[in-house]
């Protein structure tokens, strides 16, 4: 058993880091996939439609029938997320300001969890925990913030 803790605790960071980022940030880039027309990019199936993306009208139909968030108005938060969830994934899998994209999207998790789906803690508890190692550890060696900051 011992033998088997400190095999695990060399574990780098920066291993889990980068792991957490493309895990996180599919989850958010494939949800937010499905908010727009025109761009259609999925590393893991290979799918690359390049094009200029466009809400879809499902997207705004979805918010305004089924989410229906407080004090934002349909239009204005289906934009709101599909640029949302395809802004802070790239960040996040760039390790660019991930501290920061973690933290949006821990925001976004919230507000689904609070009042979108209140029933599916599970999945967003999943989500949180792996955005707060994110905003507490940052993104590590394999990313730019490294890069950037190193000298510093």
């Amino acid at each position: 058993m011992k033998k088997l803790i400190e095999w695990c605790e060399r574990i780098p960071h920066s291993f889990i880091a980068l792991l957490g980022r493309f895990s996180i940030s599919a989850v958010f880039w494939l949800s937010g996939q499905t908010k727009v027309t025109g761009l259609d990019i999925d590393i893991v199936h290979g799918v690359f439609k390049l094009g200029w993306p466009k809400l879809s009208d499902s997207a705004v139909d979805l918010f305004r029938n089924e989410y229906q968030l407080p004090l934002i108005p349909p239009e204005t938060a289906a934009v709101m997320a599909a640029t949302a969830e395809h802004i802070f994934p790239v960040m996040l899998l760039l390790g660019l300001g991930t501290r920061f994209a973690a933290l949006a999207l821990l925001v976004m998790t919230a507000v689904i969890e609070i009042f979108v789906f209140p029933d599916a803690y599970p999945t967003h508890g999943v989500w949180a925990t792996v955005l707060i190692y994110l905003m507490a550890r940052g993104a590590g060696v394999v990313s730019l913030d490294h890069w950037l900051f190193r000298r510093k």
